[in-house]
């Protein structure tokens, strides 16, 4: 079956004119990173962007980079467009997206939109071949100061390859602005589409001294204070609103086996969360010092992201155009070794180290929640949503419980930008966030996930959720949003009835391996 999809462009807005969109990715960011979010990390850009806008306490993700951004992209789950494996659909971070699958970029032409894209990409093929006009693309996550595998095409903003001292985040935004710049220039009456792409604050910790300077002592109260003061918050802040903080599992190390890693990295590195109290000195040093460098590195996006907001307002388009802010998914507890090495005599955070976060500090920056990326738990499939747009959101600094995902972005963007699908053969499974804008929605839907055999499923206030070489877990999100209490036991039924969406959406996934 070929499956053909129809382009239709309307005029959206009253002035027939459409918003541009700016939409701003992070990789491995927390639940509670933010200020906004209850963190203490000092991120006052995005707090004023969330202030004057919206947040949402329930938006999703994948569990993983790759998938997230295939779904991003795309606006399909990953499985449905071989982006990721369950069961028998076979895709992953290698396979390839069949030809119905368009991404965003591609749907938005027959808009007028020109497309600019800046860092990560990690999706099947390359940005200007799939509807980009211009792209900066980062293909090195293995150093954050002169990465060694860039891509640009056309003019280039900037040339870091093989410049010393480049910093990955900085090279990203700079981009972003100098395209900005020559989008001003040339195509003055024509929107922009955006995707800037941070590869921060993703392992390795590597971060600008002055960055690592600023935040200073702040973490050495350790993980189990900061986790505290970051759930106080949350509840202050109406983000949760019901359920208790997770316990820390002592017992939950990495998803992978690391123990090699850590005889690299000394005996100030830990492989589980463990009380605070019960580190060495040594160690406390050695986790405060990455704690710090990962609070460095998100501070650091902040600060680009002013500076692109202000070349947004140099062009006097702030006003009109929709930023939104999201992470990827949530905190990593991975701990390895890769690129080049590392150098244990060199300072915390420079090029000549390779730092992960691992389980006790990833534990705090998914406050509440329980469990890290790669999991389907809440603590690595749910992260910050920002929505800003001084035209038409008015609800200043309220937060929506609306449940969201990342699949809602394309027929999200689609409807600001007045792009109707006709005759589309595989539906979107995700749906516009833009009723949620005025005001929370409804949240009786079904959103699914899989990942490396971890599984769930949720339906209006319950979720049903499994490990790799776990039982089903069920908790009702409505008065349990850290997934603290299971109900399994309880309400066999429901289990049952949740199972059964799940298993009907892996169906629907095999009925689509026919179509090329």
């Amino acid at each position: 079956m070929i499956v053909v999809t129809t382009l239709v462009a309307e005029d959206k807005s009253q002035n027939g004119s459409v918003p541009n969109i700016l939409l701003v990715l992070v990789d491995d960011m927390g639940y509670s990173d933010l200020g906004c979010y209850g963190g203490e990390i000092s991120t006052p850009t995005i707090d004023s962007l969330a202030s004057s806008g919206l947040r949402y306490s329930q938006f999703y993700n994948c569990a993983r980079c790759w998938p997230t951004r295939a779904a991003l992209m795309s606006g399909y789950y990953p499985q449905q467009v071989k982006r990721d494996s369950v069961l028998d659909v076979k895709g992953g971070g290698g396979g390839k997206r069949p030809k119905w699958a368009k991404l965003l970029a591609d749907y938005l032409k027959p808009a007028g939109y020109r497309s600019y894209h800046s860092g990560k990409w990690h999706i099947d093929g390359t940005p200007t071949k799939n509807g980009f006009d211009r792209s900066f693309y980062i293909r090195d996550q293995d150093r954050f100061f002169s990465a060694t595998v860039l891509s640009q095409v056309y003019r280039e903003f900037p040339d870091a390859k093989g410049k010393k001292g480049v910093y990955a985040t900085t090279a990203i935004a700079d981009h972003a602005i100098g395209v900005l710049r020559e989008h001003e220039k040339d195509h003055p009456d024509t929107p922009f589409f955006s995707f800037i792409a941070f590869t921060a604050p993703h392992f390795p910790l590597q971060a600008l001294p002055e960055d690592i300077e600023r935040v200073g002592d702040r973490y050495k109260a350790g993980w189990d204070d900061i986790r505290q003061q970051r759930w106080k918050r949350l509840q202050k802040s109406g983000l949760v609103k019901k359920g208790e903080l997770s316990k820390v599992e002592p017992e939950l190390g990495p998803p992978y086996d690391f123990s090699k890693k850590l005889k690299i990295l000394g005996d100030g590195e830990v492989d589980r969360p463990l009380p605070w109290n019960e580190l060495t000195e040594k160690q406390k040093v050695f986790q405060q010092k990455k704690m710090t460098i990962h609070a460095a590195m998100i501070e650091r996006i902040d600060i680009e992201v002013g500076r692109i907001i202000e070349q947004v307002k140099a062009m006097n388009a702030f006003e009109d155009t929709v930023i939104f802010f999201l992470s990827d998914n949530g905190a990593s507890a991975e701990m390895m070794v890769r690129g080049d090495g590392h150098d244990p005599k060199a300072a915390a955070g420079s090029a000549s180290t390779y730092l992960c976060l691992g389980p006790g500090w990833s534990t705090v920056a998914n406050t509440p929640f329980r469990k890290h990326k790669t999991w389907t738990h809440e603590g690595g499939s749910c992260t910050p949503f920002i929505a800003h747009w001084p035209k038409q959101i008015t609800a200043a600094g309220e937060i929506r419980e609306t449940p969201g995902h990342v699949i809602d972005l394309v027929p999200t963007i689609l409807e600001l930008a007045g792009v109707k699908l006709t005759d589309q053969k595989v539906p979107f499974p995700g749906r516009s966030l833009l009723p949620s804008f005025k005001q929370s929605i409804d949240n009786k839907r079904t959103l699914w996930w899989a990942h490396e055999g971890n599984y769930a499923v949720r339906n209006g206030e319950w979720k049903l959720v499994k490990t790799k070489r776990g039982q089903w877990e069920l908790f009702n999100l409505k008065e349990d949003r850290a997934e603290s209490t299971n109900l399994a036991a309880q309400y066999p039924e429901k289990i049952m009835a949740l199972k059964k969406q799940w298993e009907s959406q892996v169906e629907e996934f095999r009925k689509l391996k026919k179509l090329k």
